[in-house]
């Protein structure tokens, strides 16, 4: 062959062998070869990269009248490769469902402690008892075996109240008359007080290559760090969210003020006609009980003239609160990564959440300091005008505007 032909034979190879399977290729190149009769094989495995070994079969395939092509689909006869591990070894399975057996893991005396089941632990555990396999092989027999990568699932409740379904349907039925009144129902909660620092975040966003965010090398607790509370306000029906971060420590008083700035920022304005306000909260730290949020309840409910209402989820269901699920959840995507360096960050990233679907945020800052430990005497709690409900009064009462006069001390 002279240049130009073995040019076209490269050009043909070359043009032709991507579209083709491991038994095509094999074939065609065998063509190739025996076409060009001596040292065709040698050629054609320089030009295609393909071991005479290769060609040397696909010439005797060619040969061989009694030879069939593999099925479609296929480009190996069945049977062909190396067999699996647990054909060659046959025990390996059940060692290593030995190994890994659920009913066992609490046994002392077992094999492999359950909370160190990584893949190469048990590739480990395999070659001491004589079996020869890699740690992807382990792999591939545990999906076999029916075992996968899980995490506990919460199913199992330490106490089921008896009327918890009831209350929530007694809350449905609350709000939904409200609606058709055009009064506000809010669901409020209290976000996890977080450090004002300049502290490291576990979170990843994306960012200019090699400059990330510089933060200290720890985050041990630093009693001088002062840290902040987010309280949020979620409109159920409107779907609004309205958020007041503070850095004083005392909780009840920042929840009832932050009602108050809501009420003059937004609230006024939104429901003119109102007849009352619905406040859906949470049960946390028995605070149906607490006599400083009933008293300071009382003290907002005097100074704007509408009585509130309050429903409080069950104990035990807090992972229900929409403030959490449908606000806060949104709030933490926003400002993952970013570390709360002071108030000013913390209200930026807040007001700046937006969602797919409209939810609007707005958040301010408390820079107001309230005093810790204030104790209810007996005679200022029996000042307040509070009306349980008929259905579990501990869960749901009505606090009503009263003509005693309450102190702001």
């Amino acid at each position: 062959m002279d240049d130009t032909d073995v040019l076209a034979l490269q050009a043909r190879i070359a043009a032709v062998l991507p579209a083709l399977n491991e038994y095509q290729r094999r074939r065609y190149l065998a063509i190739e070869a025996k076409t060009i009769g001596y040292g065709g094989i040698s050629l054609v495995s320089r030009l295609s990269g393909v071991s005479r070994q290769t060609l040397t079969t696909g010439l005797k395939e060619l040969d061989n009248p009694n030879t069939k092509p593999p099925k479609q689909g296929r480009s190996r006869k069945s049977g062909g490769g190396r067999k699996p591990i647990w054909e060659t070894q046959p025990r390996i399975l059940y060692a290593l469902n030995d190994l890994i057996n659920t009913h066992t893991k609490d046994n002392p005396d077992c094999i492999l402690s359950w909370t160190n089941k990584s893949l190469r632990t048990i590739e480990r555990s395999l070659k001491e008892q004589g079996f020869e396999v890699c740690y992807r092989v382990v792999g591939m027999m545990l999906k076999m075996l029916g075992y996968g990568l899980a995490t506990d699932k919460k199913t199992t409740t330490t106490a089921m109240l008896p009327d918890r379904d009831k209350q929530f349907e007694y809350i449905n039925s609350e709000t939904a008359k409200a609606m058709v009144d055009r009064n506000p129902v809010l669901s409020i909660d209290v976000k996890k007080k977080g450090r004002l620092s300049n502290l490291t975040d576990s979170s990843q966003t994306c960012q200019t290559i090699n400059t990330p965010l510089e933060v200290v090398d720890h985050d041990f607790p630093i009693p001088e760090l002062s840290r902040a509370t987010s309280f949020g306000i979620y409109e159920i029906f409107k779907k609004q969210g309205f958020t007041n971060a503070r850095l004083s420590s005392e909780l009840i008083v920042f929840t009832v003020e932050s009602l108050r700035k809501w009420w003059y920022a937004e609230g006024v304005f939104e429901y003119p006609d109102a007849l009352e306000l619905v406040i859906v909260a949470d049960c946390g730290r028995r605070r149906y009980r607490n006599h400083l949020w009933t008293y300071e309840l009382q003290r907002f409910v005097n100074e704007i003239g509408k009585p509130i209402k309050i429903l409080h989820h069950p104990p035990g269901t807090s992972k229900w609160n929409k403030t959490a699920c449908r606000f806060f959840s949104f709030i933490h995507r926003n400002w993952q990564s970013m570390p709360m360096v002071n108030g000013a960050v913390i209200i930026s990233l807040i007001g700046d959440a937006k969602t797919e679907k409209r939810l609007a945020m707005r958040c301010i800052f408390d820079e107001a300091t309230h005093k810790t430990g204030r104790k209810i005497s007996d005679a200022e709690f029996s000042s307040i005008n509070i009306s349980p409900a008929d259905f579990h009064g501990e869960w749901n009462y009505t606090i009503a505007p009263t003509t005693v006069e309450i102190s702001l001390n």
